[in-house]
């Protein structure tokens, strides 16, 4: 197997200011492809439009993390904000998370209506100062059928004229599976805004190679296209396996000496078996690429 070089040495040979291609989502170096753009403007809809409920979902590794990261640092401070990333539990659980992300002391009798009282008291609090709560959770498939329900019951603060509450979920494509489920009918019914965001094209994926390079201070056709189609095949088009196997490419035609990398680097990387993914890319639920908005999850 190949020495590898140290991602230093590599970013130093093609002239980069950092690495183009890390696996931590990062803002600065987002790619607004249509689909991206697309469930963008769904998050932004839900919140413009004080949506109680809205979903994004999408394959590990779609972009959606790095979309919500976009979204916080552009809100304003009429927006109480509370981030919950990988919540699990049981009914009460959540209140708990949702209280603690928002610098509340849960009530120590740990009882429920006391729980819920104190979230309700503090969203009436923050509408009184206009100010509205946007609780979003992220790896939102993790949330049993049960939680689920309860975050609906959580919308009920919600008055007939002002929405004080607003919630973002998102999450991978088990987290649409579950909305559909004839016992969620009533949580899918408060979805105003709903978005999949399918992996990337081949065309695409091109595109977001080169911006990446770019970003770096690369002229953008450090890898070949050759390579980039090589990398599309092997990835599916998933922007985090896309990153990483370019990552190993630069790593490896850097090694090599080559300023443009081919197609057979890539092949060399996956004989030395480097890279190694779990799945097979193809979406199982096969949604089209399109905005729901006002429409219920059937």
């Amino acid at each position: 197997m190949k020495v590898l070089l140290v991602t230093e040495l590599y970013t130093q040979f093609y002239g980069f200011s950092e690495r183009p291609f890390t696996l931590l989502p990062d803002p600065d170096f987002i790619f607004w492809s249509k689909a991206h753009r697309r469930a963008f403007s769904v998050l932004d809809y839900g919140i413009q439009t004080h949506a109680p409920l809205t979903v994004v979902t999408g394959e590990v590794g779609a972009g959606k993390t790095t979309l919500l990261q976009h979204l916080l640092k552009d809100l304003d401070e009429s927006k109480t904000v509370g981030l919950i990333s990988n919540a699990q539990g049981n009914r009460g659980d959540l209140l708990r998370w949702i209280l603690h992300v928002y610098g509340i002391e849960p009530d120590s009798s740990g009882d429920y209506v006391a729980l819920f009282r104190q979230f309700q008291n503090f969203v009436i609090d923050e509408y009184s100062m206009a100010r509205n709560v946007l609780l979003i959770i992220d790896e939102a498939q993790n949330l049993s059928i049960e939680v689920l329900e309860e975050l609906r019951m959580l919308t009920n603060i919600n008055s007939n004229k002002d929405e004080l509450l607003q919630l973002i979920l998102v999450g991978q494509p088990e987290l649409r599976s579950k909305i559909q489920r004839p016992e969620l009918r009533q949580f899918a019914q408060r979805v105003s805004a709903f978005y999949h965001l399918m992996p990337m094209d081949a065309d695409t994926t091109t595109d977001y190679i080169r911006h990446r390079l770019q970003h770096v201070g690369g002229s953008g056709d450090e890898i070949a296209p050759d390579a980039i189609a090589k990398i599309f095949e092997e990835t599916g088009g998933i922007p985090r396996m896309v990153n990483k196997l370019s990552d190993i490419t630069l790593v490896y035609g850097a090694s090599d000496g080559l300023k443009v990398v081919g197609g057979d680097t890539v092949e060399e990387i996956l004989e030395d078996g480097l890279f190694i993914t779990s799945q097979k890319f193809a979406d199982p639920l096969r949604l089209t690429d399109r905005v729901d908005t006002h429409k219920k999850v059937h």
